[in-house]
Formats: structure tokens, sequence, C-alpha cells
């Protein structure tokens, strides 16, 4: 329970449903604080587990606050420092979801003798031919599979998302039929670590590096500007470059060896293909060759049609069937066949190229002879 409205509903629907509930808060790691008109972070304050102890009152079950600020802040504030450092663009919610809601907070579920963990996310989790399988949600504007597509098996088995099968609208309704105070509450969109949703000024303030000016250059090599630290960008971003052209031009990729932003035009900026490295099939097991699916490149990127290639160290090669805009290192490719989640993993950095013309087309070649 976070003492928003999705996981009080979903609370409210299974204890409509006869289930015995316990309700339990996760105390995340927040910044120092820097006064009292500026929240530490924007997911655990008092407010907020307010809301929620309130929730849990009017439902008629116990609530608990769990502590995992350290737990956080090694596996997830730090992997956010260090990724950006490193020139990537990560997506927190992902590793969040991974490493702290459906491992740790789930074994301390089943240490209280659990039989589940629900949440209030909008997925669904059905049984097929292979075992447990993950769906997007049914409200498409909501559905919440791409951050999700870390499972594995053993964990879909002990989970629920009550909501899944609803809309915002319909979620938002029940919680105004249960009397429940956080039915027109807004939801945040930040990190929920930033007290101010800046992650750049995060970065300045957490990183033990130093992050130097350089050049912003096109594609020729051409001196076009200054930027001002490559963690301050990310691929695709196109405000806030400081340039006068004459068209609009794009953060294409960056280059650690020479602390150079490279830019360029729109069209400049697609991709037909990519790698992605630690992936994770739902299934448990990778297909035993090339595969055609569909593939999110973002959280809220549609879906392109694509050729998926297992590789070897649990690598994908990924060809699009059309270009794709705003391919970023550090970002999730989740792989999804109609509204089925198969897994995903993380875009590698632009210096895998290498191997597009080497051991990637060998392995390839392998699976279709």
């Amino acid at each position: 329970m976070s003492g928003g409205v999705d996981s009080s509903v979903a609370a409210a629907l299974l204890v409509e449903k006869g289930y015995e509930v316990i309700g339990m808060m996760m105390r995340l790691w927040s910044e120092p604080d820097c006064g009292p008109s500026t929240p530490t972070n924007r997911c655990c304050t008092p407010d907020q587990m307010a809301d929620a102890r309130r929730v849990a009152d009017r439902l008629g079950i116990p609530f608990y606050v769990i502590d995992v600020r350290d737990q956080f802040r090694r596996a997830i504030v730090q992997f956010f420092i260090d990724e950006h450092d490193a020139g990537h663009t990560p997506n927190p919610c992902v590793e969040c979801n991974r490493q702290i809601r459906f491992t740790y907070l789930l074994e301390r579920a089943l240490a209280m003798e659990a039989d589940y963990l629900a949440t209030g996310h909008y997925a669904r989790i059905d049984r097929g031919q292979h075992g447990y399988r993950l769906r997007q949600g049914a409200d498409p504007h909501k559905d919440q599979s791409y951050v999700l597509h870390t499972f594995r098996q053993d964990q879909l088995a002990r989970v629920l998302f009550p909501i899944g099968e609803l809309t915002k609208e319909e979620v938002r309704r029940i919680a105004h039929e249960h009397g429940l105070t956080v039915a027109t509450k807004q939801e945040s969109q930040d990190l929920c670590f930033l007290k101010d949703g800046d992650y750049r000024r995060f970065i300045r303030d957490n990183s033990l590096q130093i992050h130097q000016p350089g050049p912003i250059l096109d594609q020729d090599g051409r001196l076009l500007g200054q930027h001002n630290g490559l963690p301050f960008y990310t691929i695709g971003q196109r405000k806030g470059l400081g340039i006068a052209a004459s068209e609009p031009l794009f953060v294409l990729r960056k280059d650690l060896a020479r602390n150079a932003l490279i830019v360029g035009n729109h069209s400049e900026l697609g991709i037909r293909e990519l790698i992605a490295g630690g992936v994770n099939w739902i299934t448990g097991d990778p297909p035993s060759g090339p595969i055609q699916a569909e593939v999110k490149i973002r959280y809220k990127a549609m879906q392109i049609n694509a050729k998926v290639s297992p590789l070897s160290g649990d690598r994908v090669h990924i060809s699009f069937d059309q270009p794709a805009f705003g391919v970023t290192p550090g970002q999730a490719a989740v792989i999804y066949d109609g509204d089925i989640c198969l897994g995903g993993g993380i875009i590698l950095d632009e210096n895998i190229k290498e191997e597009f013309h080497e051991n990637v087309i060998l392995e390839i070649e392998d699976f279709t002879g």
C-alpha cells in the first residue's frame, strides 16, 4: 500500500472477495531534508503513510510499514547514479520491481505466511500452456507490464494484480463506492526518491564523478556547441541543447571517450537494430531460434514489429521492421506477443555495434542455417 488510489482499491477488492488482507507500505530512502517546503521524496512521506493507514482502518485490516531504506539506497539509488555516470539512461522502476518489490517485499510477505503479494499495478496474470503469463493491463493508457518484465515463474505464482482488468476511471469509481478518501488523489509521475523531480540536480549532488562540459558535435564531427555534462542529456532529447540550427536537432548518442554529445536530425535518430543484455524470459527458457514479436523500447513507446534472435550470454539481437526512434542504452527492450509480455532486457551501449558485424551475425546464422 502506497497511500494512492490504485493500491488502496486493490486492497479493498481483496477484502471484498474474502481474502485475509494485511497492508504493507515500504519506507524508502529519501534525500536529506532541505526544509519544511521541500519534500524529501514523493512516495512515502508522512502524508502518504497517513493516507495508507486511513485506508487500512476503513477496510478493517492491519497495516505495517516495512523499512527498506538501506536496501533501496544500495540497489536502486546507487544504481541510478552509476548508470548515469556510465552514460546510460536507466529505468529505476524496473530495477525496483526486480530487486525490492517482488524480491525483498515478496519474501517478507511469504515470511508472514501470506499466500500472495498483491499490488496496484495495471497488469494481468493468467495460466497458459507453458506456465504463468504476464499480460498487459486492460487499460492501454495505464498498462505497466513494461516495468514488470523481470518476473520469474515462481514469483508470478505468488503475485496478484486485483485492478489489472480495470480502467483508471473504474478504479476511482470503486474508491468512491468504498468511501476511500484517496479516490480523487493525484498520482506522482516523478521518480519517487527525488525530492524535487530534478534528476540532473540529483546527479550533481550525489555523484562522486565530476561531469565536465564538452563539445556538441554532428555526425560529421562539426562543432555545434557545448554540453554541460553527458549525464544531463538523454537520447532523443531536443529541448535544452542551446544550439541554433535551421532544423530541429536531437541527441543521437553519447561519446564517452571524447566526452562529446552527438546530435542530428530526426531521421538520423532512427535505429533498425539493437542488442539487449541480461534478458529475462518469463517462461524461464529462451526460444530455440528467432521469433517474430513486438518490442517496446521505452515505457510509453508504441510496440514495434521486430525479429528477436536469442544470443549467448542472456542477450538478444532485435531487428526492427521499421526504424525505432529514441533507442537508449540503459532503458529496457521489452518483448511482446500481442498483449502477452514474453520478457525483456536492457539496451546495451552503442559500442556493441562492433558485434553486429562479427559475433552477432554468426550467432544468428547458427539459428537460421
